[in-house]
């Protein structure tokens, strides 16, 4: 090595211009040049064959639909495991002629015993011969099953997850050990330190009123006794059909996939009866705007050595739109550059810190734990909230500040931040993407959606087409709307609601002062 670094220094090499070498000649060095030329195959040696790029169809999401209206979709993804399991059109956005909760019960309930499997255990120990492990996750307007295994095992996994979803006893012990499950989830929903979910549950309320997706997704604690094998029959009967059903599998051939839907959820008759159903509410979700406030005592949230001091969250939110509609990736762009989180951040590619939030809120009001946009998105509405927290005595100020924000949303949009912004919502998705079960539930739920799915490079164009005036256009038509209140802690110092609205309907943002005899 250090001989051929010298001749290369030294610009001594003699390269080989044909396949056929003269004997005897040499480098200058004195060294033998070699019998053969590394331009030409090596004797003996097989043909290299080279890895090319496939044609873009390889990547396609396959749709199949079964003759009972089973919606079959696949993708292929390289590598021994896959990703395979059913999304069904429920959630708690169907509960208004039932008794809310059902859906907290039903995830709960998931992968308990069925006619096939005598208990929950049966049913891992029959995934772990696959190397399998399996989930259930129940949102406002959709319910997953699924199982990562080996793909060797796709008819046991197929067979599992159409026994789970269509054949659950539901014996009354299950149901018990489901409502103390409940009940714990709702006390340590309370008590945890981070109030997120909770004001997620909040400013849905208060945006979408006693309507579909305002409804609560967690059960009431006085629903839990309530809640039992009848009730849940009446639902599943309603919602758990063919129609409102996708097998979404990832890593595994399209044709084996239709071949284990048509074996194991063609013509099965669910445990509650095949009868048609009556009462499936088809309500479009109403955005009636409003707040809706909890006084709490954040102060022993989370105690010792270092506790959390005491703080109040308030989150603001804007009707946005659906996924469905077209202005559903400026809003994207528009959450992406909104930006935001808490007040310690570790920096680095990728964590914000030249977002909005960061930069006009949290870089400048040191008392601000935390300012985050979110961005929640169904079929039929969306919302675009802003959370943020301070001490109590700062409430006020705090409010303010957001509402400042909302109003700088609809002025000019620098095209670098743009840009960023964009850019970093490619990268996220792209990110994301290279997950398994995230392209499982993308494929499931665009499916479940739309019947088709959009490519990652399909949605990556459309976010590069996003320009400045798509993002004053939409944030002034949501602008436009009531805006949504959710509040926690400890609320004295909180402004009424009207002038919140006013203050999102001035120029600058601003809410009306206030003027007192008495400090």
């Amino acid at each position: 090595m250090a001989a051929a670094m010298a001749w290369l220094r030294r610009g001594a090499w003699v390269p080989a211009r044909r396949c056929g070498l003269a004997a005897g000649r040499s480098y200058s060095g004195g060294g033998a040049y070699p019998s053969v030329s590394l331009t030409c195959p090596l004797p003996g040696v097989p043909k290299a064959v080279f890895a090319a790029a496939e044609g873009r169809e390889r990547f396609e999401t396959r749709v199949t639909v079964l003759e009972n209206g089973l919606r079959v979709a696949s993708q292929k993804k390289f590598g021994q495991f896959c990703t395979v399991g059913l999304l069904i059109n429920s959630g708690s956005r169907h509960e208004a002629k039932y008794l809310s909760g059902i859906s907290h019960f039903l995830e709960k309930l998931a992968f308990s015993s069925t006619a096939q499997f005598g208990s929950k255990d049966e049913i891992l120990l029959t995934l772990e011969k696959h190397g399998g492990i399996c989930d259930c996750q129940a949102s406002r307007d959709t319910i997953m099953y699924a199982v990562s295994a080996d793909a060797k095992g796709l008819d046991t996994v197929v067979n599992l997850l159409a026994d789970v979803a269509l054949q659950p006893r539901l014996s009354d012990e299950e149901i018990e050990m489901t409502r103390m499950a409940i009940r714990f989830e709702l006390e340590d929903l309370n008590m945890r330190p981070d109030p997120e979910p909770l004001l997620t549950e909040m400013i849905h309320a208060a945006a979408y009123r006693d309507n579909t997706v305002g409804l609560n997704r967690f059960c009431p604690v006085e629903n839990t006794d309530k809640i039992d094998r009848q009730v849940l029959h009446s639902y599943l009967r309603n919602y758990y059909t063919p129609d409102r059903m996708v097998l979404a599998g990832v890593g595994i051939e399209h044709e084996q996939l239709v071949e284990c839907a048509r074996k194991h959820l063609l013509g099965v008759e669910p445990v509650w009866g095949s009868g048609q159903s009556r009462d499936v509410d088809r309500s479009v979700a109403q955005y009636t705007g409003g707040i809706v406030k909890v006084e709490k005592d954040m102060s022993d949230v989370s105690l010792g050595p270092t506790p959390i001091p005491e703080l109040t969250h308030i989150m603001i939110g804007l009707e946005s739109c659906s996924f469905l509609e077209e202005d559903f990736i400026p809003f994207a762009v528009l959450n992406m550059m909104m930006g935001g989180g808490g007040s310690f951040s570790a920096g680095g590619p990728g964590k914000g810190m030249f977002t909005r939030l960061y930069l006009n809120v949290l870089n400048r009001h040191h008392w601000m734990y935390n300012a985050t946009s979110y961005h929640h998105s169904y079929e039929d509405t969306g919302l675009l909230c802003i959370h943020a927290s301070a001490d109590p005595k700062q409430v006020r100020e705090m409010v303010e500040i957001i509402t400042r924000e909302f109003i700088l949303m609809a002025g000019a949009v620098g095209e670098v931040e743009l840009e960023r912004a964009k850019t970093q919502l490619k990268s996220m998705l792209m990110m994301n993407l290279e997950s398994r079960p995230v392209i499982f539930e993308d494929v499931g739920r665009q499916v479940l959606a739309t019947n088709t799915r959009k490519l990652p490079h399909e949605l990556c164009a459309l976010i590069s087409q996003v320009k400045p005036t798509d993002i004053k256009r939409v944030v002034t038509k949501m602008l436009h709307k009531k805006p949504a209140v959710a509040a926690l802690g400890d609320l004295t110092d909180l402004p009424s609601y009207e002038h919140i609205q006013t203050a999102l309907s001035s120029k600058d943002g601003r809410l009306p002062r206030m003027y007192r005899l008495f400090r």
